[in-house]
């Protein structure tokens, strides 16, 4: 139980990666760009790849009338994000100290994996919403106006995963070496879980000793 429980403490420790690296990353890759623009997704923030990307990016969605890419201050999720991460990484922790101690069980471990799976859905999904927003709600008295084929305006929403081509752009969305850390830490702790978990039954299993009888 003690090593599963230092893995414990190791595992929710990887998310403090998601403060020096970034989380996610979006590229834009087009022909008049030898060098594709790219942003840089933090829990607190967004940054260019390069220096001038946000602006370059900024300027050519200002002619398709999409909004300007959020400062830090202009999104509760940048504020409220990196608090969620730190309280998760201080529950984790706790949890395999106390596990290590013996003071609760391996039950625990698989809970915070659980919790914070559901905060990690939930972050997803309000990605995704934003990425939504920002690519449909144009400004209607936009320089350029695309259409599809069927007269409805065109939206310019990035993929969420994967790769997407936009009129003449290819645009690819991945997670970055912040959400692999993330990944990589969650996955201690369910492999915290199973150790806790063996052990315990190897011990309910194991024959007790009996005294010897003359």
């Amino acid at each position: 139980m003690k090593n599963a429980s230092i893995l414990m403490i190791v595992g929710p420790l990887l998310l403090l990666g998601l403060f020096a690296f970034p989380l996610w990353n979006i590229m834009l890759g087009a022909p008049q760009y030898p060098e594709p623009l790219g942003m840089n997704i933090h829990i607190s923030g967004i940054e260019g790849v390069s220096e001038f990307d946000l602006q370059n990016i900024d300027g050519l969605n200002h002619y398709i009338g999409m909004k300007t890419i959020p400062k830090s201050g202009e999104m509760w999720e940048f504020d409220v994000f990196p608090k969620v991460i730190i309280g998760m990484v201080v529950l984790g922790v706790l949890i395999g100290l106390l596990g290590f101690l013996g003071k609760v069980d391996f039950k625990w471990f698989l809970g915070w994996f659980v919790l914070m799976s559901v905060l990690g859905i939930l972050g997803m999904y309000d990605f995704n919403e934003w990425l939504t927003d920002y690519g449909s709600n144009l400004d209607p008295h936009a320089i350029i106006k695309v259409v599809n084929e069927d007269g409805t305006p065109m939206t310019y929403k990035p993929p969420l995963l994967g790769y997407q081509k936009m009129l003449n752009f290819d645009v690819t969305s991945l997670p970055s070496t912040g959400a692999y850390m993330m990944f990589i830490g969650m996955s201690l702790t369910l492999v915290a879980f199973s150790m806790g978990w063996k052990s315990t039954g190897l011990s309910a299993n194991r024959p007790s000793k009996k005294p010897a009888t003359t």
